[in-house]
């Protein structure tokens, strides 16, 4: 029987762990279309999380200390799954029931199988959806979805660890410890030089609240510097694309500053970004108007 390693990292999660968990274990064909590896990696959490895990009998691992993101115990997680295909979630995000099989169902087809998601922003009472909803199945050819998500093309899937289904022979590309929570270069290395498999279907749940790493201005500090220094190794090969890299990942923490209301910071950046329309009403609404423009459109997120 096919075996599926869930590679789960926790910190301080105990308020929302037991959703989590109840849709790992609640997968449709869990024990009779597949076997199911739920690997625990703790990072040192201070509430009652260790407590819920064994109220759940799941043995679990944990970091000698805190490490300050998810990437250690994802490392340490791959460093332990023995399963065919590997799968990694969250600690605030739910799955759909079926979402392992549907999966499962197209991973012969290639080595990386993502799903839509949709996101739930808690913070600003809004909800999002990556994806149409429909059980359609797109196949990006080779180095697609690699240069996609190289430039940040604003069109393309937006994949992240919770939605990915990777083969087991992709195992020892490794996240990135120093920072400990940026996983742009994980997934560029994941690319490269393969296809992707998209069920359009959202079959992820991401709940976003204030305290969430992606709203975590420390994080954005280090997502905005990593990746562009991530940037250069790719460089040589891909000159013109990483230029736009460049000037998206800038529009990026732009528009966050914008979010949070950082103006000045915000113009900085949109000055290094991509200089288009909407640049430049972000720019310019950045002095007066931004409280209608958060109201009315997904600025960030």
């Amino acid at each position: 029987m096919v075996k599926v390693s869930v590679i789960l990292p926790t910190y301080n999660s105990a308020a929302r762990l037991q959703s989590t968990l109840d849709s790992i274990l609640g997968q449709t064909g869990n024990g009779k279309d597949f076997i199911l590896e739920l690997i625990v990696v703790d990072d040192c959490s201070t509430d009652n999380t260790a407590e819920i895990l064994r109220q759940n009998h799941i043995d679990f691992l944990t970091t000698v200390q805190n490490s300050g993101g998810p990437n250690k115990g994802r490392n340490i997680g791959l460093d332990h799954a023995t399963g065919d295909f590997i799968c990694f979630i969250d600690h605030d995000d739910i799955w759909a029931k079926d979402k392992i099989h549907c999966q499962l169902k197209v991973a012969q087809i290639g080595p990386i199988i993502s799903t839509g998601y949709r996101i739930v922003d808690k913070h600003r009472n809004q909800t999002f959806i990556y994806g149409e909803d429909k059980n359609e199945v797109m196949i990006s050819p080779v180095n697609a979805a690699f240069l996609e998500k190289l430039t940040r093309h604003k069109k393309a899937q937006q994949p992240y660890p919770s939605n990915l289904m990777i083969n087991r022979s992709l195992k020892h590309i490794r996240f990135e410890e120093h920072f400990g929570m940026v996983d742009y270069d994980w997934q560029l290395r994941l690319f490269e030089n393969r296809s992707l498999v998209e069920i359009t279907k959202p079959l992820v749940t991401r709940h976003v609240h204030g305290y969430n790493l992606s709203l975590n201005q420390e994080y954005r500090k280090n997502d905005y510097s990593y990746s562009l220094r991530c940037l250069e190794s790719f460089a040589g090969r891909y000159p013109k694309e990483v230029a736009v890299a460049r000037k998206r990942i800038n529009g990026t923490i732009a528009r966050y500053y914008y979010m949070i209301g950082e103006m000045h910071s915000a113009r900085k950046y949109f000055i290094r970004s991509i200089w288009d329309i909407k640049t430049m009403l972000y720019y310019f609404t950045s002095y007066y108007g931004d409280t209608l423009v958060k109201k009315h459109f997904k600025v960030f997120g």
